[in-house]
């Protein structure tokens, strides 16, 4: 960007000053503050924007300009603490505009987060949300007569509260939702909208995913405790590995196929030597029309990873046709040219058995879990609210306790219970490396600390529903 005399930037810059008093009344080095902080602005944003053309795949090439968004982001930040009341004054600069920043700044940690998994930039991106919040930077938006305004409210809250979900503040998430909905509700009766039905589907989303949790674990005070399930905390047979890097992952929200092939295709050229490549499908199942006189890798059906959406009569649907099905089913056979490396699959989903006899056409390690298909009737509903199958893997003692038709415990009571499922994690993982039936696969993955404890898991998972005697008929 220029910043010579006859750039946009001063013309911008001159007509922002001149908006709130003569230029030539203004100070040379006042004037220099707005024009610095301007071209910083439009630095950042040109940065910003750029990084939507870069792909959301491919591990090394975002790295340098994430930096330097990162720096100029920085420097705006620091810039506009530093010179606040020249800017107010001269510049006209509004609380909203400074909210803007932050949220963008806290966009950057998220996104970083989800490159790198380091929870630490999640924590930073969480500081400065909630510091949006506290100060108030959009609080007069809505005083203001622009509904893109409003919009970009309504993103920070909703990017707010994903956050907040990752981070398990449950609590805030609850005090958020009800702000948004009841900014959603305001912003639709200002200004006549075309999007309050996407909005009323993110509230409903967030909702569904509050409401997942199926137990609650309570103090001496009835107060509901806050449980965190990282997997540093413990839980695992003690094998001492040694540390690794956080692995590079993508979380993608029905995709369609062309998309999870790409981030797939990635996933796989990056792989480092003596890795695997986790693949965890949660989706609707797709079944055969027919019955097909042969029954290779594309005849049992697979996995939806894609709907589209269409408004009927007012409301969301889903629009499900066999074309768009058969488009973005994921089916065993799509996944065989990634067995050229170690692969770990896990499918949660009402017809993983498509997966059942996955094959090994190129000898590298290969496991595949998979998730019940049917429930017995009276834990269909509470299904509804999540899987049964994830919750077991990620907090087995959840699960287990779902299954026995608890709604709430101790947490005195919640701790003795994890004590003894520890041993019987530790239990599981001798049977596992001292069998001489088990697939050499289990026992190549078994080093890795993250693979072992979703091996263990889904054996004490598959147990416990064996033995449940509402199970027993569904599964034997």
């Amino acid at each position: 960007l220029s910043r010579g005399a006859s750039s946009p930037l001063t013309r911008r810059t001159t007509a922002a000053m001149t908006g709130v008093g003569a230029e030539d009344d203004i100070p040379l080095c006042e004037r220099k503050t707005v024009t610095d902080f301007c071209y910083l602005l439009d630095k950042s944003k040109q940065l910003f924007n750029g990084l939507r053309d870069l792909p959301q795949y491919g591990h090394k090439q975002w790295q340098s300009y994430f930096g330097r968004t990162f720096d100029i982001y920085t420097k705006l930040w620091k810039f506009q603490q530093q010179h606040r009341q020249v800017l107010d004054n001269r510049y006209g600069l509004k609380r909203w505009q400074i909210g803007e920043v932050a949220s963008k700044i806290g966009q950057l940690y998220y996104h970083y987060y989800l490159r790198t998994s380091e929870t630490s930039y999640l924590n930073e991106a969480f500081s400065f949300y909630s510091a949006i919040r506290q100060r108030s930077y959009y609080h007069q938006v809505n005083k203001e007569d622009r509904p893109e305004l409003v919009v970009k409210k309504l993103r920070y809250y909703a990017r707010f509260i994903v956050v907040c979900l990752l981070l398990n503040k449950m609590d805030l998430v609850k005090v958020l939702v009800k702000e948004l909905s009841e900014e959603i509700e305001d912003y639709t009766q200002r200004f006549n909208t075309e999007d309050q039905l996407e909005w009323n589907l993110v509230l409903q989303e967030v909702a569904a995913f509050v409401e997942a949790d199926p137990l609650m674990i309570l103090n001496d005070d009835n107060a509901v405790v806050v449980l965190s399930n990282r997997l540093q905390e413990g839980g695992e047979p003690n094998e001492k590995p040694a540390k690794r890097e956080n692995p590079h992952k993508y979380l993608l929200y029905k995709p369609t196929f062309s998309q999870l092939y790409t981030f797939l295709s990635a996933s796989f050229k990056e792989l480092p030597a003596n890795s695997v490549l986790l693949v965890y499908l949660s989706a609707t199942g797709v079944f055969p029309t027919g019955r097909s006189e042969c029954e290779g890798p594309y005849d049992f059906g697979g996995v939806l990873t894609n709907t589209n959406r269409d408004v009927v009569n007012g409301e969301m649907v889903q629009k499900r046709s066999q074309a768009q099905k058969e488009m973005h089913c994921l089916h065993p056979g799509d996944l065989f040219s990634f067995t050229r490396k170690p692969l770990f699959i896990i499918v949660d989903s009402s017809n993983s058995t498509a997966y059942k006899n996955f094959s090994n056409l190129f000898g590298q390690p290969l496991v595949c879990l998979l998730s019940p298909t049917v429930y017995p009737k009276s834990m269909q509903d509470q299904c509804q609210r999540g899987s049964l199958f994830t919750l077991f893997l990620y907090n087995p003692l959840m699960g287990f306790l779902s299954v026995c038709g608890l709604s709430s415990m101790r947490y005195g009571l919640w701790e003795k219970a994890q004590e003894l499922l520890r041993k019987v994690f530790h239990d599981i993982g001798q049977m596992i490396t001292s069998s001489r039936v088990i697939d050499q696969a289990y026992l190549q993955f078994y080093g890795d600390e993250f693979l072992r404890l979703l091996m263990i898991r889904f054996v004490f998972c598959c147990t416990t529903l064996r033995l449940h005697k509402l199970f027993q008929v569904r599964l034997n």
